[in-house]
């Protein structure tokens, strides 16, 4: 669907593989794009299983010069162990932080002795780098990051902040086989705010599974609005909404 001004496309493929590494194939050819205008590029990602395929298939694709991408991420749990494996800051090290040779990463500090300074280094990192790209999911109440409907505001004054986790989103978690009770998964994490996210220039938003076929077709369908966060995606120049034959299926 595209108006005037904007443009948001949905892409449908028949399998998850497909479609992640269609995504990744996309994003590949943007980066190099940007990297032969620029000396550097700024990327935000997500760190999910959903986000699993497309961030295998970015890894692999030719001809990116990794040393000259700065790499940030979404969100972080505030309360759990550094080491923990649900740290998204951890799983993104091993899903691709830790396998190319970004120029910087740069880490939320969810457990940070100050949080509100630690929201302001990482707001100030924001605004001093402008972010090119964001590689991103839905979740299944509609939030990007961490911005679920009841804290999410699409005119967001700050670009990160601590906020509460509903617990769709929280569930969703142990749906995603992260955490083996909803007791054990966090109450708290820092976001990135939902304007932090969508000035970026260009937005990759993979989601595939049946579990998020609801919230796939409010964000396509639905008014824009913090009801389901995702719909900010429709005021963005250059947003894809890739989706599987799952959660494409109520399209």
């Amino acid at each position: 669907m595209q108006n005037e001004k904007f443009s948001f496309v949905v892409k449908r493929y028949p399998t998850r593989a497909a479609m992640g590494a269609a995504a990744a194939e996309e994003a590949a050819e943007v980066i190099r794009e940007l990297l032969a205008k620029k000396d550097e590029i700024n990327m935000i990602f997500a760190a999910a299983p959903s986000q699993n395929e497309f961030l295998e298939a970015l890894v692999k694709a030719p001809g990116i010069d990794f040393t000259r991408i700065n790499a940030y991420h979404m969100d972080e749990y505030v309360g759990l162990d550094d080491d923990a494996p649900q740290r998204f800051g951890n799983f993104l090290k091993d899903h691709i932080f830790g396998l190319a040779p970004f120029k910087s990463v740069n880490y939320i500090q969810g457990n940070a002795e100050d949080i509100d300074a630690e929201c302001e280094r990482y707001s100030k990192l924001l605004r001093d780098n402008p972010t090119d790209i964001v590689c991103m999911g839905i979740g299944e109440n509609g939030h990007i990051a961490f911005n679920d409907p009841h804290v999410a505001d699409l005119k967001d004054p700050v670009l990160v902040k601590k906020v509460s986790l509903d617990e769709v989103c929280r569930m969703q978690q142990v749906h995603d086989g992260c955490f083996a009770s909803l007791d054990l998964v966090p109450k708290y994490a820092l976001t990135l705010t939902v304007p932090a996210l969508v000035n970026a220039d260009y937005h990759f938003c993979i989601v595939p599974a049946a579990s998020k076929a609801n919230a796939v077709r409010e964000t396509v369908y639905g008014p824009i609005g913090e009801k389901c966060p995702a719909t900010s995606l429709r005021t963005c120049e250059h947003a894809v909404l890739y989706v599987d034959q799952d959660s494409g299926a109520q399209l």
